[in-house]
């Protein structure tokens, strides 16, 4: 049986909790309303947010061990400054890991090749730099072959106690073998599902950014724009930085919600919605950046005045320190009222400014698809609106008692000045450019992407 790691349960406001014994959790669930009294007799709607930290990875001795492969796009358009830059990030990738680290390199062009095959830095590192120094640029970009053989590479050395990771980096379209979103997102997924990370990285303006962020989003990966081909170190020592911090993985969660609850739609991430049971996977944790899940939810109108329970939360993990199975629990309830002004007074900020955030991040997907149609005048007049809607909401969310904290204020006003931005940028000109800063940004806000 997995051993039992009992989670702290804080519901904001009037909102009933029941928290379960403290046993040195290495992470922490929080589950809380948007509200913690809701209109009695009335039908109405409440966001649950599911919040996942980490306690104690920054206090390890011994850090987790590094699985990876580093795929480099070695086709035609990557020549020049670009596959310099490229070597340059892969060289301080070498530099971030230890020596039981293990570490392959694959680079593809119409063809695939493994240049150093997965194994530990201490026994491959002149092989690696010898083989870095050697790629050169040239053919076209079979993509989806050079994920799959990094992933393999990755299985040679698969355990529970390590960051599983793939690394991809392409400046192209795929134009070669399994070229659509969908078919890089069921390779994302079926690498998800063996453990396995990958996180993309586009360069320049010439990628598919819906195909790097699916497949990233399928496997729980991070996903990041790159303009300027001089940045690559950076983000290469940033991607190996978010690998080093993981603390758990292979995440499940379950919400069984009680009767009178409905669950409606999950915001911002994939999951499964099957009568009154909610199931969502992540796939990890890293230490010191809080992970959330938002599920908007119907509360039926036959509650009379009192407590209510809305859901039975539990969640499974991987704690890498030990390798084992862990689990956290929470009870979250709610009150019911016919005082409105009771209800209005319990509305939980930093739940709704989080919420908040992926409905704006919502729109701003709905704004790239009318503009992908066409539809200049409705993709700005979205955006606008988003704006305005940000606006409103971190200026509730900001004042008062109990405000939202300042790092949620600003994520909300960075969102604003984004939608902004992107409603003033959205002709043929700028738009490749838009559509591949608004695709980045989506994704950091619905996976809350560590850099």
């Amino acid at each position: 049986m997995p051993m039992i790691r009992r989670a702290a349960l804080s519901i904001a406001f009037t909102a009933m909790a029941a928290s379960l014994p403290a046993m040195a959790a290495e992470v922490k669930l929080d589950a809380d309303l948007g509200q913690g009294v809701l209109s009695a007799g009335k039908p109405g709607t409440v966001y649950l947010r599911l919040s996942l930290k980490s306690l104690a990875a920054a206090k390890h001795e011994h850090r987790t061990p590094i699985n990876a492969a580093i795929v480099i796009d070695r086709s035609g358009s990557m020549s020049g400054e670009r596959i310099a830059a490229a070597k340059d990030g892969a060289r301080v990738a070498l530099k971030r890991l230890s020596g039981t680290d293990k570490i392959a390199l694959v680079a593809y062009n119409h063809g695939v090749d493994v240049l150093s095959p997965a194994a530990p830095l201490s026994e491959s590192h002149d092989r690696l730099t010898e083989a870095i120094d050697a790629i050169h640029a040239d053919g076209t970009t079979a993509l989806y072959a050079g994920v799959a053989e990094g992933g393999h590479q990755v299985e040679t050395y698969l355990s529970e106690k390590s960051v599983n990771r793939v690394v991809l980096l392409s400046d192209g379209l795929a134009n070669v073998g399994p070229s659509r979103p969908s078919d890089l997102a069921e390779l994302g997924r079926r690498l998800a599902a063996k453990g396995i990370t990958v996180s993309t990285i586009g360069l320049g303006l010439d990628y598919n950014e819906d195909l790097m962020q699916r497949l990233a989003a399928a496997s729980d990966g991070n996903h990041v724009f790159v303009e300027r081909s001089s940045d690559l170190a950076e983000i290469f020592d940033r991607e190996f930085g978010d690998a080093l911090s993981v603390s758990a993985r292979d995440i499940t969660i379950t919400i069984e919600c009680k009767a009178g609850f409905t669950p409606k739609r999950i915001l911002g991430r994939d999951g499964s919605i099957e009568g009154s049971k909610v199931t969502l996977k992540l796939n990890q944790l890293q230490a010191e950046n809080e992970r959330y899940v938002v599920v908007e939810l119907a509360a039926a109108d036959a509650h009379g005045e009192g407590a209510s329970d809305v859901a039975d939360v539990r969640v499974t993990y991987t704690d890498l320190d030990n390798g084992k199975t862990a689990e956290a629990e929470a009870k979250p309830s709610v009150r019911f009222s016919s005082n409105a002004k009771e209800v209005d007074d319990s509305l939980n900020k930093p739940v709704m400014s989080q919420v908040t955030r992926q409905i704006a991040t919502e729109q701003s997907e709905k704004a790239v698809e009318l503009r992908d149609k066409g539809d200049i005048a409705g993709a700005r007049k979205v955006l606008q609106d988003n704006a305005q809607y940000l606006k409103r909401s971190r200026e509730t969310y900001a004042s008062g008692v109990a405000p939202a904290a300042p790092s949620s204020v600003g994520a909300l006003t960075e969102l604003e000045k984004k939608s902004e931005e992107a409603a003033n940028s959205l002709d043929a000109d700028g738009w490749d450019r838009t559509r591949k800063m608004m695709r980045r940004d989506q994704h950091k806000a619905k996976v809350q992407q560590a850099y």
